[in-house]
């Protein structure tokens, strides 16, 4: 059984600044592009069985520019739908609900964006658990995404609820583990840079 990698895509302006990113495809800054860079040595020396990628354009760049080859879209890695919170910070949504949080609220319905429940991002979470179990059985794979889709997923993998997501802080340009201790997932190396 390989290990489950997640990699989450390099700095963009919106992550720098706090702002709700789901939807709207912002490039990396030039930063962000020397994080995307700086995972390739993290893993030169793997072979995957499987890699995916986000169908949105900063976690597609963070993929290429860390050297990976034969990499699949997969729709249900994009990032949490933030509805009417788009590009807005949690402080200012603070402003006008004070005990808002995006693990036990979700967010409210946008204009333009329907929104996301942490239930939701789970199911989608547990879909990409689900269509990368026959590869894990073949070797590692790895997965280029978001933060908080990536900490949904974790939290899935470890059989605990989409809101305990909240418990794995997950800076961009990082690489984390999760593998297998006496046949239970485990955390086995988190957010780490060369």
């Amino acid at each position: 059984m390989g290990d489950l990698l997640l990699a989450r895509h390099g700095e963009t302006e919106w992550s720098r600044s706090g702002r709700h990113t789901g939807h709207t495809d912002l490039p990396l800054t030039e930063g962000g592009e020397a994080q995307a860079r700086a995972l390739a040595p993290l893993v030169a020396d793997r072979s995957f069985a499987l890699v995916l990628t986000s169908p949105l354009a900063r976690a597609r760049r963070t993929a290429e520019l860390a050297g990976l080859a034969d990499v699949l879209p997969e729709p249900d890695l994009r990032e949490w739908d933030y509805g009417d919170y788009e590009g807005v910070t949690t402080a200012d949504i603070r402003r006008t609900r004070p005990d808002w949080d995006l693990w036990t609220d979700g967010v409210p319905a946008g204009p333009e964006f329907p929104g996301e429940s942490p239930g939701q991002v789970g199911e989608r979470a547990d879909r990409v658990l689900a269509a990368v179990a026959g590869a894990l059985d073949a070797g590692d794979v790895l997965l280029v995404a978001h933060g908080h889709l990536l900490r949904v997923l974790t939290a899935r993998r470890l059989g605990l609820p989409p809101a305990d997501g909240r418990l794995f802080r997950l800076e961009t340009g990082t690489l984390s583990r999760l593998s297998l201790e006496h046949g239970s997932p485990v955390v086995a190396e988190w957010n780490i840079r060369p």
